[in-house]
């Protein structure tokens, strides 16, 4: 009985070794059986256009040979609604395993509504707003903008709109009273005036615009400084308010100046200085008692400057370059170019001068060629940035018709007549004018004419502006 007993325990004990080895092989092999894991979800929602990026797989091979032998199948498509599916295969000799992701690609960005104009608009009181629009857009459905349902209460309109995936937008616009824009003011005709000596100031009126009151012109205050029996520069001032009691004020100058006087000549000269000529006229016109008035320009030497000033004679400004390429090609570089002479003649002799000449005249069309207008432009724009200017009712022809002493005498003095003014454009840059002159004046003086230089006291010369 016991041998039996002995031979049942050592079976039992052989039984439990051959079950402990099997459990432990298919442990092992349960262990190194290759498995592939996924990264993250298994089931992942994206937004229809937009960029996925997988986040791929993990893997428990030892030999990274192996991981090459996985295949992968991606039909994933973010440009179109649906449900998609990536798939991760391994296949050896003995297994094929798979694992899976699913997308599902999903519309879930809202539209974006637009407004025109501000989150906040204002509107005059007992007024009504006015729309100033408004545009919808979806990322799917392009232009909703005819989707949009838009309420209305007196403080705020309320746009809403939803796509066809049901996203929903809400947008708020604020809307409150409010008048604090000041009223325009418009001037009838220039905005600087130059008004004879003793003559009556003409008022010319004005009209007002308003955001919010229909009409107020009605309600323009007018009043004036005008003295016209004293040269001088006065002002005409327009006031008007709205019902929001904004204000506004425009004001027009006007400059009262006395008329040049008859049977007397003012004599100018253009284009200097020069050596050799302006010198010899500058002695000329003191040996004379003369006065004149030069239009000079950035040419010659700083002592004809000076001595222009110092001999009592009056100097303008004829612009820098004289060049018409330059000058008329637009009206900033026309005061560019007039800034020049004016702060070397400030510079030189303390004077701030404001009589200029423009080269050509004021009727020249030659300005046409570099900007079509620009006369009109700048014969106003002078006037309001303080400038006067003077062109002439006698030509010589020194720089055309009369190139030599003799015919520019006889110019000169047919052309005179004791019941005008007498302004005579020469240059003082010829010879031969600088020849003639002093015949000129012999034959002025002896003709009982008088002579006198131009002020800024003096009426402007304006002939017809044909640009």
């Amino acid at each position: 009985m016991k041998i039996k007993k002995r031979r049942n325990v050592k079976s039992n004990m052989f039984l439990n070794i051959v079950l402990c080895s099997v459990f432990l092989l298919l442990f092992l092999l349960f262990l190194f059986v290759p498995k592939i894991y996924l990264k993250g979800d298994s089931k992942v929602t994206v937004n229809i256009n937009s960029k996925y990026e997988d986040k791929g797989i993990e893997t428990n091979f030892l030999n990274e040979k192996e991981k090459k032998k996985i295949k992968i199948i991606n039909n994933v498509n973010t440009s179109k609604k649906g449900t998609y599916e990536i798939k991760y295969i391994y296949k050896n000799n003995l297994y094929t395993y798979e694992v899976k992701r699913t997308i599902i690609v999903k519309d879930l960005s809202a539209p974006e509504i637009i407004l025109n104009g501000n989150k906040t608009e204002y509107y005059c009181p007992n007024g009504k707003y006015e729309e100033a629009g408004y545009k919808a857009y979806d990322n799917v459905d392009g232009d909703i903008t005819d989707k949009v349902e838009v309420t209305k209460d007196k403080d705020k309109i309320v746009y809403k709109v939803k796509d066809s995936s049901n996203n929903k937008s809400v947008v708020t616009r604020n809307l409150k009273e409010k008048d604090d824009e000041k009223p325009t003011i418009t001037l009838n005709g220039s905005t600087t005036v130059f008004l004879p000596l003793n003559e009556s100031y003409v008022e010319e009126g004005a009209t007002a615009t308003d955001n919010c009151d229909s009409e107020i012109t009605n309600n323009i205050d007018i009043t004036n400084n005008i003295d016209t029996s004293k040269v001088g520069d006065y002002e005409v001032k327009y006031k008007v308010k709205d019902k929001g009691n904004n204000e506004s004020l425009i004001t027009r100058k006007v400059k009262v100046r006395k008329d040049l006087e008859p049977n007397t000549i003012y004599l100018t000269f253009d284009d200097g200085p020069r050596d050799g000529t302006t010198d010899v006229i500058l002695d000329v016109l003191k040996e004379k008692g003369v006065k004149a008035t030069f239009f000079v320009t950035n040419n010659g030497s700083d002592e004809l400057i000076k001595r222009i000033v110092d001999e009592g004679h009056s100097i303008g400004i004829h612009t820098a370059s004289h060049k018409y390429d330059i000058i008329y090609a637009s009206v900033d570089n026309y005061f560019n170019d007039l800034e020049l002479v004016k702060q070397r003649i400030y510079n030189l002799t303390g004077v701030e001068t404001n009589l200029i000449r423009f080269p050509g005249g004021s009727s020249n069309t030659i300005s046409r060629k570099y900007s079509e207008g620009i006369m009109s432009t700048l014969t106003e724009e002078v006037m309001n940035r303080g400038y006067q200017y003077y062109d002439w009712n006698i030509e010589s022809g020194d720089s055309s018709f009369a190139m030599n002493e003799r015919k520019l005498y006889n110019s000169v003095t047919s052309s005179l007549s004791h019941d005008k003014y007498n302004v005579i454009l020469m240059h003082d840059t010829k010879t031969y004018t600088r020849d003639a002159l002093s015949a000129i004046i012999d034959y002025a003086y002896s003709n009982g004419y008088k002579f006198s230089a131009i002020t800024s006291n003096d009426m402007l010369i304006r002939q017809k502006v044909n640009n």
